[in-house]
């Protein structure tokens, strides 16, 4: 395996960053990109949820009852924006991953877990398995030592898979409050995020890349939560921020994931699916240098339909809106703006939006 992957993906964040940074859209990108991530977390769980549904529930003027899938992208949503909002080290503290797991975030979940047992998942040979990452998985040009770090860490991993499959599960954490149908009783998600934060631990000499691309498939193969499968790209996402990779958003890694074949992302071999960890980060940071381009370039197109307006027009409020959802109604530009609905669409009319939605029912613009 070559080192390729990893200077790309670096390279490819570190120019995203830099251009968001000094960018007069950053924030409408990133509002935008909330959106469009939580619906690629379901559709690479095979649900498709539209980014305009989910744009109206969020604004809570749904069209009709909002279903499952629907509900649970607008969680993806929500996390994803509480990740942005606190401080870079929130999202992987004891706290945030209690928050985040649904601990209301005021207990410490190494405090508050089972005592593990010796011979336990969260004792699976730690210190060897930290060894060997810190020996091995120092990224370097030598391709020899690259291949046999990816080794080390795929039996690291098969490791920790054996010990949670010989431990005798300890009962959860509130398992009387938790519905049997709903949940498995003997899914003990305290030792099993416990064995997942060991694997996170020895990534902290790692390329920031590297270690979010290990963090997000140790999430996988250990599968911590049993109904959050979508939290460990973002806490990946999270890594990358707190190690000061992305300093200006929150990446978009479930967006890039889907340009990945599944076979890929699936593969038995832990460098196949490091490589399309690495590969999801390049194309997510990719398509947002694109994205970010052509939306400032819609921007200064529509700023010039502004030339001449009374200083008291809603027009340029009208495109600091539209720069942050990717489609907006007619209800949502009057409750935003505090207009009459007739009020926005003249607008609309006005500042020549784009139809999104071709719908009867409702109509919403966007700019594309």
């Amino acid at each position: 395996m070559k080192a390729t992957p990893l200077a790309t993906a670096e390279d490819a964040l570190a120019r995203l960053d830099e251009r968001l940074a000094k960018s007069p859209i950053r924030d409408g990108w990133i509002s935008r990109n909330h959106f469009t991530d939580a619906c690629a977390s379901l559709w690479l769980e095979g649900e498709l949820v539209h980014v305009e549904d989910l744009v109206l529930h969020d604004a809570g003027m749904d069209i009709r009852a909002p279903t499952h899938e629907l509900t649970r992208a607008r969680a993806v949503l929500r996390a994803r924006r509480r990740i942005d909002r606190e401080k870079p080290d929130w999202a992987l503290s004891p706290v945030g991953l209690g928050a985040l797991r649904g601990l209301d975030g005021t207990g410490d979940l190494e405090g508050a877990g089972v005592e593990r047992e010796e011979g336990g998942a969260g004792d699976c040979d730690a210190k060897e398995a930290g060894d060997v990452l810190e020996a091995g998985l120092a990224l370097t040009a030598n391709d020899d030592r690259l291949s046999e770090a990816l080794a080390a860490v795929d039996a690291a991993m098969a490791k920790t898979d054996r010990a949670l499959a010989s431990d005798s599960p300890s009962q959860l954490r509130h398992a009387t409050d938790r519905d049997p149908l709903l949940y498995d009783i003997d899914w003990d998600e305290d030792t099993r995020l416990t064995a997942w934060r060991t694997n996170l631990d020895q990534t902290r000499s790692l390329p920031p890349t590297l270690a979010a691309a290990i963090a997000a498939d140790a999430w996988r193969s250990i599968e911590p939560l049993q109904h959050r499968p979508w939290l460990g790209q973002l806490l990946a996402a999270a890594l990358l921020r707190q190690r000061g990779k992305t300093r200006s958003h929150l990446a978009c890694l479930h967006d890039g994931l889907k340009t990945i074949p599944r076979e890929r992302r699936r593969s038995r071999d832990t460098a196949t699916r490091l490589v399309a960890e690495l590969d999801a980060i390049t194309a997510a940071a990719e398509a947002g240098l694109k994205a970010h381009d052509r939306w400032l370039n819609q921007r200064t197109l529509l700023l010039r339909k502004l030339t001449g307006r009374r200083s008291t027009s809603k027009l340029p409020a009208l495109v600091d809106y539209v720069l942050t959802c990717p489609v907006v109604s007619a209800g949502m530009i009057a409750e935003e703006l505090g207009i009459t609905s007739r009020a926005a669409l003249s607008l609309v009319i006005e500042l020549g939006l784009r139809e999104a939605t071709g719908r009867g029912r409702y109509r919403a613009w966007g700019i594309l």
